[in-house]
């Protein structure tokens, strides 16, 4: 199973668990529940799913939220706990975007600054060009989505960019190599306990790299290590639920959004459930 949250109107919160095995079809929702208090949500799951039904279920995929964590703890005694991959591997992505995100600050500021001080002299300012026809500016911003893959899957002018960023800015090539390490730790088919070595490993490369936002990570890491390392026994996702989610999402926009919320509900669980 998995469970996750989706928004239907005014980013009004629903907490949805669904069936991997149904794909998407009927009987994929078990059960939706407004709000993402876990308290009120066990109380709901507790007064209507027996305890021998409950006990069935054997494994749960969720995100790193501690009130999904609560929730999967108390109603799902027997089932193993999956954090999923990508919502573990996009904290290391967005800790790059961080290193390069100080930078884009700096070089706006230094770029204000020169165009001041040319202005002040008469003169036009003309800012530095790159090899590939961005200013660095320009460099800095246009490097985002390509910061976000893995390099191979850039494009060929997100190769050369890449390649311009890496040689101004050692420090988000750093950045960007620990996030894609992490990267090639989740493709490989490893039992859990190389994978607990490997990842040990790449936390000895953060605290020499030192970078705060990756510390951040480590110390994530330590709190869900557990839950991090079932993944690599199942290789389970929460790609399922994504997928729920962008269906709701579809459905939500074909009907020009949602107006009568319970309706929209009892359309979904018709459909659904």
């Amino acid at each position: 199973m998995t469970i996750d949250e989706t928004a239907l109107s005014n980013g009004e919160l629903y907490t949805i668990i669904t069936n991997k095995a149904r794909k998407g079809k009927k009987g994929t929702i078990v059960g939706m529940f407004k709000g993402t208090q876990s308290n009120d949500i066990i109380k709901l799951i507790l007064e209507h799913y027996p305890a021998q039904q409950r006990k069935i279920v054997r494994e749960v995929t969720l995100d790193m939220a501690g009130n999904m964590n609560l929730i999967v703890k108390k109603c799902f005694p027997k089932a193993t706990r999956v954090i999923d991959r990508f919502h573990v591997q996009k904290l290391a992505y967005e800790a790059v975007q961080d290193v390069r995100i100080k930078h884009r600050w700096e070089t706006l500021d230094a770029e204000n600054k020169a165009y001041k001080e040319a202005k002040a002299k008469g003169i036009e300012y003309k800012p530095e060009i790159l090899a590939n026809g961005d200013t660095r500016k320009q460099l800095l911003a246009r490097s985002r989505y390509l910061l976000f893959k893995p390099e191979e899957r850039w494009t060929l002018a997100q190769w050369h960019r890449a390649q311009i960023i890496f040689e101004l800015y050692p420090d988000i090539k750093k950045a960007y190599k620990l996030a894609y390490n992490l990267y090639e730790i989740y493709n490989w088919k490893i039992r859990p306990d190389i994978a607990r070595t490997k990842l040990a490993h790449w936390f000895n490369h953060i605290e020499n790299a030192g970078f705060n936002a990756f510390m951040t990570i480590r110390r994530t890491f330590e709190t869900h290590h557990d839950t991090i390392i079932n993944y690599f026994n199942s290789r389970s996702t929460n790609a399922a639920a994504e997928s729920f989610n962008a269906k709701i999402k579809d459905f939500r926009r074909e009907f020009r959004g949602v107006v009568d919320v319970k309706f929209f509900l009892y359309r979904l669980c018709k459909i659904y459930a």
